[in-house]
C-alpha cells in the first residue's frame, strides 16, 4: 500500500511540474535547448517511475532505517543550498562543494570526496559550456572582474 501511495504522490507532483514547465516562456536570448526541455524530461521520468510504483508495488516493502532518512534530509539541504549559491558563486565552486558533500555521504573518504567533487565540477562545466553551449559563469563575477 505504501508504494501505491508514494506513486500517487509522485504522479501528482510530476504532473504539476510538467504543467508548470509548459508555462515557461522562451526568452529572446535563450540557450539552444530552451527552458522547457529539462523540466519536461525530469517530470516524464518521474511520471514513468510513479506509474511503475502504482502498477507494480512491492508486496512487503522494507523501509530504511532512520539514519537513511537523516542522510536524505542532509542531501536535500545541500541541494537547496546549491541552488542558492549557483548564481552568486558561479558554476565550479558550488558544484565542487555539492558533489564533494554528496560523495562524502556515499563513501565517507574526505580525500576521495574532494577529488570527486573537483573532477565532476570541471567535467560538467566542460560538457554544459562547450557541449551544450550553455552560458554558464565558471566563477563569481566579482572574482573574474
Amino acid at each position: 500500500m505504501s508504494d501505491r501511495l508514494t506513486g500517487f504522490i509522485v504522479l501528482v507532483v510530476a504532473l504539476a511540474f510538467f504543467a508548470s514547465a509548459t508555462q515557461l516562456e522562451m526568452p529572446f536570448f535563450s540557450d539552444p535547448v530552451g527552458p522547457k526541455t529539462f523540466p519536461m524530461l525530469v517530470s516524464g521520468l518521474a511520471i514513468i517511475s510513479a506509474l511503475f510504483l502504482i502498477l507494480r508495488p512491492d508486496q512487503e516493502p522494507e523501509w530504511p532505517v532512520l539514519g537513511t532518512f537523516v542522510k536524505l534530509l542532509i542531501a536535500t539541504i545541500i541541494l537547496i543550498l546549491y541552488a542558492y549559491l549557483l548564481k552568486p558563486l558561479g558554476f565550479l565552486i558550488p558544484t565542487a562543494l555539492n558533489a564533494s558533500a554528496l560523495s562524502y555521504q556515499i563513501k565517507p573518504d574526505i580525500k576521495l570526496s574532494i577529488i570527486t567533487g573537483i573532477c565532476l565540477s570541471i567535467g560538467l562545466f566542460i560538457i554544459f559550456r562547450f557541449g551544450f553551449g550553455l552560458g554558464l559563469s565558471a566563477f563569481p563575477r566579482w572574482l573574474i572582474g
